[in-house]
């Protein structure tokens, strides 16, 4: 068996290095076919040969591991050009996994807030945030999460949950990663941003162990139970599956204003700030003209912290807010492109936002506030 002629990109037998293997998580036909007797592997952008050892190898990172080859089977090598990749069998057919995603900690971004009502920018932050996050190659953005505040947050102008969840739920519905979860609207007292994380956290660290316990190997009837019991090992269903420590991480995205929130007085419990920035992390979206560097610099807690504090300069500038929008709309005036459609419509539809609508709590203390000022600090030092 013999190697095909390379193609363009190709540089399978000479071992000089492959570029364009992969483009946006999709495949290109840039492999080449080699003996099972022979050994190929890829290294930082290499395809190296090793033609002395007996078995194919799978590449875990910088090892190889020897594994065996079913009968009737020749073994498919590719390249990516940036990380090496694992190469495998599974049912007699090639199976080849990235080391590129598999090496970096997978992100859950939650964001919490009022979304009174949610707009365009509100969605922006996610999509910045996960550009910022991708683009360190240390991190993998896989889900954002928006979570409104349920009406025990007695915020003044703060229309009901239920409306507030439809909203969000109609401007995510094209959205292939980012959801809604109702768990903290449902509560009927107000639940502290720590707590929100610790659930979402707990949810996924379940999640994992759920994946692991109901996904067992099994054999193909008629295999060789040799055969079977050895390709257990390297089977890719059991290379994907996320051990505990691959849980993905929760970070509370938020912009530059609920940073700077942790400085007023009895608003946060110091305890919260520490737990959010030191057991989650933030991804806080800055503009010009909020020196957020400098509020972290002037905060012992946040300082300690600061390298789980991810800043995300919002360089294409967006002035949106949600009071901004309940302005115009008590007013009469259009709000159209500011929030997604299906939100307008249903704004229009309900008549949501109006002069008396923006009265509702008023004279109400907001529930951080409503606290003992013992269970709270005055500033963000530690």
């Amino acid at each position: 068996m013999h190697f095909r002629p390379p193609a363009a990109n190709e540089g399978a037998a000479t071992g000089v290095p492959l570029s364009g293997v992969r483009e946006a998580g999709r495949l290109r036909e840039d492999f080449g076919r080699v003996d099972p007797e022979d050994v190929s592997y890829s290294l930082e952008g290499r395809l190296l040969r090793q033609p002395n050892l007996e078995k194919p190898v799978v590449t875990v990172g910088l090892v190889a591991v020897p594994c065996r080859t079913p009968p009737g089977s020749q073994p498919l090598l590719c390249e990516n050009h940036k990380q090496s990749v694992r190469v495998f069998h599974s049912d007699q057919q090639l199976q080849i996994l990235s080391m590129d995603n598999s090496e970096k900690t997978e992100v859950v971004l939650l964001a919490c807030g009022s979304f009174n009502p949610i707009t365009n920018m509100h969605l922006r932050l996610f999509e910045l945030a996960k550009d910022y996050l991708n683009g360190t190659g240390k991190y993998r953005v896989i889900k954002g999460i928006i979570s409104p505040v349920g009406d025990a947050y007695k915020k003044k102008g703060l229309i009901s949950a239920h409306h507030r969840v439809i909203m969000a739920e109609l401007a995510t519905k094209n959205s292939e990663w980012v959801e809604v979860d109702t768990w903290e609207s449902l509560q009927k007292e107000w639940v502290e941003t720590a707590k929100v994380l610790r659930h979402h956290q707990e949810k996924l660290e379940a999640g994992s162990c759920d994946h692991q316990q109901d996904a067992p190997m099994q054999a193909r009837p008629g295999q060789k139970r040799k055969w079977a019991e050895q390709r257990q090992d390297i089977s890719p269903k059991k290379l994907l599956e996320p051990k505990p420590k691959d849980v993905p991480k929760i970070k509370l995205l938020c912009g530059a204003d609920l940073l700077e929130s942790f400085a007023v007085p009895n608003l946060w419990k110091s305890e919260d700030i520490t737990q959010i920035v030191g057991d989650y992390g933030l991804i806080c979206i800055t503009r010009a003209g909020n020196d957020a560097q400098k509020f972290i610099y002037e905060s012992d807690t946040l300082w300690k912290h600061r390298n789980n504090i991810h800043l995300v300069n919002e360089w294409v500038t967006n002035d949106i807010s949600s009071t901004k929008i309940r302005r115009a709309l008590r007013r009469g005036q259009s709000v159209r492109y500011l929030v997604p459609d299906l939100v307008r419509e249903y704004i229009e539809k309900h008549d949501l936002y109006s002069y008396e609508s923006e009265e509702k709590n008023a004279g109400v203390i907001l529930a951080p506030l409503q606290r003992k000022p013992a269970d709270t600090h005055s500033n963000c030092t530690a």
